[in-house]
């Protein structure tokens, strides 16, 4: 039997309209959009969205449940961390598998499925991180790729650990051009950072605030060069995650502006933090080590304007928690050894809307960003990403007039601090649907473990 909901009175709001509409839902899809009252819809269940956005779930297309690093593990699990991630308004994320040294793609893949499958709340899918390029493991991206996993994360930082030299980088960028993947680049030099990182160590430096001034910005701008110009050779797409430095967006931007498919993606701790918070007092910097690092708050102009330019593409929050008792504190005398990583799941779309209130971005740039771009660029558009008859009906009731103050005390994240601690945002999200099954109603956690749904993803649609 089918069951209908109907969200009354809310203004929608996608990448391309704001709609006073009422939207009609059947079981999980998103049927028909009507002007306010014009039609008398029979429904199992009415929301009252009267003075509120209505608004896609959010796509998260960067988040690391229970990764392994450092010694240690992320802190969230699939099931604690997309339950946050509902809380936060966001339906959809993409998480990384990973391929260790000596393993092939499959074996990773399957132990990420098996970590996922039954335990998440939101739907989600799969990005593969290729660790050990070879001949088999070239001949497995086509294989996923058919199975929609469409994209494939190397790391230019991290030497004996995830690091590709540039000949494995040119030989999975040549084979992504022919079978549609999309190359997903951390871009820092991390050849070059390991030396820094001993020198700095040699000289005493320890605390937390020298991991942002080893991982210097101009070996985020080279490493970005470097990538731009091997999927040039390669004639491969490229998307390169958690941009931080402006000299990086003056690589992006100077790539598009030759016609070249070459994307980019920050994150929110890049756009509202900085080297002031790595500085704080004592080890409290440890709370706020990432890479790429914090900048100096110079930086966060660039990535606005690159926002709001289209030079960069998405905000993704690259969520990866490690509590500060007893993870962060592994680093204690020793800045290189504390875990990288920052929580960030819950709190993507009310950041991102209190930029809206603050006057970076427009309504719609919020939801292209935080919604349509993400679904677009992984394959998962009109699907996932908007409000639109057939899409799925990952739909979330925000109140733009709710105030709230972001803290450990009462977010979702399985994490003991906040990178955010203290902070009065305005936006918050009430109700939020995901295909069609009430996951936070009013305010409430209904979702459950084991609703959510492995999404196989076409390639990119940014593509020509």
């Amino acid at each position: 039997m089918t069951k209908r909901t109907v969200i009354r009175g809310g203004l929608v709001i996608t990448a391309s309209d704001e709609i006073h509409a009422d939207v009609l839902i059947e079981d999980s899809r998103i049927v028909a959009l009507a002007a306010p009252g014009s039609q008398h819809w029979s429904a199992d269940r009415t929301v009252d969205a009267t003075g509120k956005y209505v608004i896609p779930g959010g796509v998260d297309a960067h988040t690391h449940m229970e990764l392994p690093f450092g010694g240690t593990f992320a802190s969230d699990t699939f099931e604690t961390g997309t339950r946050a991630a509902a809380w936060g308004g966001t339906t959809t994320i993409v998480d990384f598998a990973v391929q260790s040294v000596g393993s092939t793609l499959r074996e990773g893949l399957d132990t990420w499925h098996a970590k996922a499958e039954g335990n998440c709340a939101i739907d989600y899918a799969f990005h593969m991180i290729v660790s050990d390029v070879n001949e088999e493991t070239l001949k497995e991206m086509d294989l996923l790729v058919e199975e929609g996993v469409t994209s494939f994360k190397q790391f230019m930082a991290y030497p004996g650990v995830f690091y590709s030299d540039d000949g494995q980088i040119l030989r999975a960028m040549q084979r992504s051009a022919r079978n549609g993947g999309l190359i997903m680049m951390h871009a820092e030099n991390g050849i070059a950072i390991d030396v820094l990182v001993e020198q700095a160590l040699a000289r005493g430096e320890t605390d937390p605030r020298y991991h942002g001034e080893v991982r210097k910005a101009l070996l985020e701008a080279e490493a970005t060069h470097r990538a731009i110009k091997l999927a040039q050779v390669a004639g491969a797409p490229l998307y390169v995650v958690h941009v931080s430095a402006a000299e990086a967006v003056a690589e992006l931007a100077r790539a598009r502006d030759e016609g070249l498919d070459v994307f980019g993606e920050t994150c929110p701790q890049y756009l509202f933090l900085s080297t002031d918070n790595l500085a704080e007092p004592g080890f409290e910097g440890a709370k706020y080590v990432c890479s790429t690092p914090l900048r100096p708050k110079e930086h966060q102009a660039r990535l606005w304007q690159g926002l709001r330019t289209n030079d960069l593409q998405v905000v993704s929050t690259d969520h990866c928690p490690f509590c500060f008792t007893g993870q962060k504190e592994l680093g204690r005398g020793d800045f290189s050894k504390i875990p990288n990583g920052l929580p960030g799941v819950e709190n993507r779309m009310d950041l991102l809307h209190q930029a809206v209130v603050d006057g970076h971005i427009s309504r719609r740039r919020w939801i292209e960003i935080a919604c349509a771009a993400p679904a677009r660029m992984f394959g998962l558009y009109p699907k996932k990403g908007t409000i639109t008859p057939g899409a799925d009906a990952d739909v979330v009731v925000y109140d733009p007039h709710a105030e709230q103050v972001l803290s450990a005390g009462t977010h979702h994240m399985n994490v003991d601090y906040s990178a955010y601690e203290g902070r009065r945002v305005t936006g918050r999200v009430e109700t939020v649907l995901s295909r069609g099954e009430l996951v936070v109603d009013r305010r409430k956690y209904t979702g459950r473990a084991g609703h959510g749904v492995f999404t196989p993803r076409s390639t990119c649609q940014y593509l020509t």
